[in-house]
């Protein structure tokens, strides 16, 4: 505890003194190219344009300022000013973002939208305040497939035996449970590796984190299981955003929404086009009825409902509305 609270006491020193309090750092996982990078490096321009210099990023993509998990304890220590986090690594620490994920809860990118702009995405806001985290911002990671190296999978039966690496995100667990693969957790900067050299068949990605990380030269199917949505929630340390004035904490969540309308369009363009891309590398695509995986994976709402009744009935109906 002493050291926790020395760390904090110091990085409110480091950013509330003159001379470095406009230094900050931005941390995420992804791959040049990747909406959420480019996301990221419009977010620190126009943080930039919008507090008139006062407050400055520098932007560390590809994990090297650290893995999402190490971004989010630095973010509660206050040594880490921002990070456009991954659903699943922060679901470590606020849980209840991990309902945004229950499978097939939305059919395309505006009902998710939709629900994380509302009383959903509120909720979660909340819930991560006492965990010393401020949400800017619900971004977007995209609806995921499955690929791998061992067969098309178009029915649940052909995941049996098959090692797929997921985020570690207890809800993506659930669900290749329940399909009868087998999960296996993996930082995604040890993923193309993994891949590469075996260690795991497959993966499951939005494609544009498939192709802006080179993970169909390692893979040779690309199923559309459209089996769950994941945000990418931009996030920053109390401890930092509350050494800024009123004035700057406006602009900043400005810069957030209007980065991540960009993010958006993005994410949604690249979701259209992508598959005839990386169809003509030689990857084999499938397209899949849902219908049956729908049925394998309704006891995964059983044991979130279990966990957080009121928000999954909660994201339920609003998905639900949103389809209308």
């Amino acid at each position: 505890m002493k050291t926790s609270i020395l760390a904090i006491a110091a990085a409110v020193a480091l950013f509330t003194s003159p001379v470095h309090a406009q230094k900050l750092q931005l941390s995420h996982n992804a791959a040049p190219g990747n909406p959420k990078s480019d996301a990221s490096l419009l977010f620190a321009k126009l943080v930039a344009e919008k507090t008139e210099g006062r407050v400055q990023i520098d932007v560390g993509g590809s994990a090297q300022f650290g893995e999402d998990a190490e971004a989010l304890t630095n973010m509660r220590l206050g040594t880490m000013a921002f990070s456009a986090n991954s659903q699943g690594t922060t679901s470590g620490v606020v849980p209840e973002i991990a309902v945004l994920g229950l499978p097939f809860l939305f059919q395309d990118l505006p009902q998710a939208w939709k629900v994380v702009d509302g009383p959903v995405g509120e909720t979660i806001r909340k819930a991560a305040d006492p965990m010393g985290l401020v949400v800017l911002a619900y971004w977007d990671n995209g609806i995921r497939h499955t690929s791998n190296n061992v067969r098309p999978i178009e029915k649940p039966a052909d995941l049996a035996g098959i090692k797929v690496r997921t985020p570690p995100d207890p809800m993506t667990v659930d669900i290749f449970k329940a399909l009868g693969a087998n999960p296996t957790p993996l930082a995604f900067s040890e993923l193309y590796i993994a891949l590469q050299q075996g260690v795991v068949d497959g993966q499951e990605n939005p494609l544009i984190n498939i192709y802006s990380s080179k993970l169909h030269e390692v893979q040779k199917y690309i199923s559309l299981t459209s089996h769950k949505y994941e945000t990418t929630v931009l996030l920053a340390s109390k401890v930092v955003f509350n050494t800024f004035s009123d004035k700057d904490k406006e602009a900043i969540r400005a810069a957030a929404k209007e980065a991540g309308e960009f993010n958006r369009q993005r994410s949604l363009n690249d979701e259209i086009e992508l598959r005839k891309t990386i169809e003509a590398t030689g990857v084999r695509f499938n397209e899949v009825d849902t219908g049956p995986f729908v049925e394998k994976t309704k006891p995964v709402y059983d044991l979130w409902r279990a966990k957080f009744p009121d928000l999954v009935d909660l994201v339920v109906k609003e998905a639900a509305a949103a389809r209308q």
